[in-house]
């Protein structure tokens, strides 16, 4: 546990350092950045990396000015034929889950009750492919990036097959607690597409918190730390879209 905490507290500190620089890691980390829009995975396997590994990596892409969203373990690179660069500095994500020890699990079955589980975390230091050489022809492509336009078609398919109330109009975007519904000003409004999207997003982020579905605590006040806490959750929902729907 306490790994895991100072693992958070490494996470929040650099959050907080991309706020005082005036970037917003969670609506767009890539637009101070070289990389693609996209979600960091792993350049072998192609599994995207999830949790708080996306904003851990999405930070170093932003920091370090990279070209590519993937990544590789040290012994991924020389499996796959390549090296990273002598000096090169390691990005440290984690693994976090749950197993049931052996004993504990032959001893729930003879007392006829559910096995108890442990967590776990394990670190793992991982590169980017800019940090590598000598990989084959197969690692140079990046993935397209999607037409914001393009996307926001999706997102309107997402927003149909949810089953929110969702309204367009008026001067302002907001989701109502009370009367459950969410509304955005039309696409018109807004000087590029890309941001009717981010906020139709953000919006559905707070309905996702609504009665009957996550039932998250929405009744702070501006200012206060539980609206603070709302707020943060419904602008991380929206920036993972973005970069999924191709």
């Amino acid at each position: 546990m306490a790994d895991r905490q100072s693992l958070y507290g490494e996470v929040t500190a650099r959050v907080i350092a991309e706020l005082e620089e005036g970037r917003l890691p969670w609506v767009q980390p890539w637009d101070s950045a070289r990389c693609p829009c996209t979600m960091p995975h792993n350049a072998v396997s192609g599994r995207v990396y999830s949790g708080i590994n996306i904003l851990i990596l999405w930070c170093e892409a932003v920091e370090r000015e990279f070209c590519s969203q993937r990544w590789l373990t040290y012994k991924q690179a020389e499996q796959a034929g390549g090296h990273v660069r002598r000096g090169e500095k390691g990005t440290v994500i984690c693994y976090a889950d749950r197993f049931t020890p052996k004993d504990e699990a032959q001893k729930a079955a003879g007392e006829d009750r559910e096995a108890r589980t442990i967590a776990f975390l394990k670190r793992f230091t991982v590169f980017n492919l800019d940090q590598i050489e000598g990989l084959p022809e197969q690692y140079a492509a990046e993935p397209v990036v999607p037409d914001p336009v393009m996307a926001i078609a999706e997102v309107d398919k997402l927003i149909a097959a949810s089953g929110a109330d969702f309204r367009i109009g008026g001067s302002e975007a907001f989701y109502s607690p009370g009367q459950d519904y969410v509304q955005v000003p039309p696409q018109s409004a807004f000087h590029e597409p890309i941001n009717w999207f981010r906020t139709a997003l953000h919006e559905m982020g707070h309905w996702v918190g609504g009665k009957g579905r996550l039932e998250r605590d929405q009744s702070g006040r501006f200012g206060s730390m539980a609206y603070a806490k709302e707020e943060l959750v419904a602008l991380s929902g929206q920036s993972a879209p973005s970069a999924t729907l191709q």
